[in-house]
């Protein structure tokens, strides 16, 4: 759903939790071009869920590709 800046200004937050009553995602425009995205607090954690486990799965691709190195958390803070 796409919600327009000034309506948001008008009927504050109401205007958000109806569009995620019917959508994950609410799309907010100014001045005619879409420009932030509101979810739930429970989708974001989702999403960032997603993020951490794609950015997990890419560090072990490097670790097994031999493009990484295994340390301890003491030996790589002495490292910086």
């Amino acid at each position: 759903m796409n919600i327009v800046a000034n309506e948001l200004k008008t009927r504050g937050v109401g205007v958000i939790d109806d569009a995620l009553k019917h959508d994950d995602e609410a799309i907010i425009s100014v001045r005619g071009k879409s420009k932030y995205v509101a979810v739930s607090l429970d989708r974001y954690n989702y999403l960032r869920e997603c993020e951490l486990e794609a950015a997990l799965q890419e560090v072990k691709a490097e670790i097994k590709a031999g493009k990484g190195k295994v340390m301890s958390a003491d030996e790589h803070l002495s490292r910086i």
